[in-house]
This record gives C-alpha cells, sequence and structure tokens, in this order.
C-alpha cells in the first residue's frame, strides 16, 4: 500500500482558498469634508448629507454615497463626489466626479486654484438639521 502526501499543492491545508469574511460597508447618510481656503488659509469641516448639495466659496460638492466598515475591521471610508464650479459668469461646470478615500486625501483630493476639499469621514447622524424634502 502507498500512501501519497501532497504537501506542496496544499491539499493537507482544508482552509486553503478560504479568505477571511469581510463585514459589508455600512452606508452613511453623512459625508464630513474639510474645505480649505488658500486665500484667507481657513480650513473647515462641515457634514454634508447624501444627495444634498452644499456650497464651499466657488464650489458645490454633493456625495452621492458614503461608505464606512464596522469597528472590527480596517477603517476604510470611502465616498463618491460630485463637485462643480460656479463660474464667474454664473455657469456651473463639473470640476470633479469620482471616488474620494478618507486614508488617501491627496490621492482624489479636489484641487482647485482657490479651495481644495477632500473626505474625511463617513458618520450616522449630524448636528446639522437634514434638508427638508
Amino acid at each position: 500500500m502507498m500512501i501519497v502526501i501532497a504537501v506542496g499543492m496544499g491539499f493537507l491545508n482544508p482552509v486553503r482558498g478560504i479568505s477571511p469574511a469581510h463585514a459589508e460597508p455600512i452606508e452613511n447618510p453623512v459625508a464630513v469634508f474639510k474645505g480649505l481656503d488658500k486665500i484667507t488659509g481657513r480650513l473647515i469641516t462641515f457634514d454634508v448629507y447624501i444627495d444634498e448639495t452644499v456650497q464651499f466659496g466657488a464650489l458645490q460638492i454633493t456625495p452621492r454615497v458614503c461608505y464606512s466598515r464596522p469597528p472590527t475591521e480596517p477603517s476604510k471610508i470611502s465616498s463618491f463626489i460630485e463637485v462643480d464650479e460656479l463660474t464667474l459668469n454664473n455657469k456651473i461646470r463639473r470640476i470633479f466626479s469620482g471616488w474620494m478615500f478618507a486614508s488617501s486625501p491627496g490621492l482624489n483630493a479636489v484641487e482647485h486654484p482657490v479651495y481644495d476639499v477632500w473626505l474625511a469621514n463617513c458618520k450616522m447622524q449630524s448636528d446639522v438639521a437634514p434638508p427638508s424634502e
């Protein structure tokens, strides 16, 4: 009788190919942004409800979704954002549409000649009243 042990191919590892379970992202109703006015040097933090548009200087910021992870998971805060610029002749021009990641603020931050905006966090509630429907 011959017994073949195939250790190198992973036959003795019953959990091979099984990755650890990851929780689904948590959808939050509020995105938290930081904005820098480069003229005044003023840095502010502001909350924006999902699908609400807020004005920061000449920029209009609209988060479409804001995801976080459960506390048991590594922190991954991400949001899909649309940013429009109100031009001097009152036209609206889209200057950014894409994902922002709080862990990498420089990766997809909105860089404008006067204003910088980046995602700081997502949260379930805000001190700011929700928009009226």
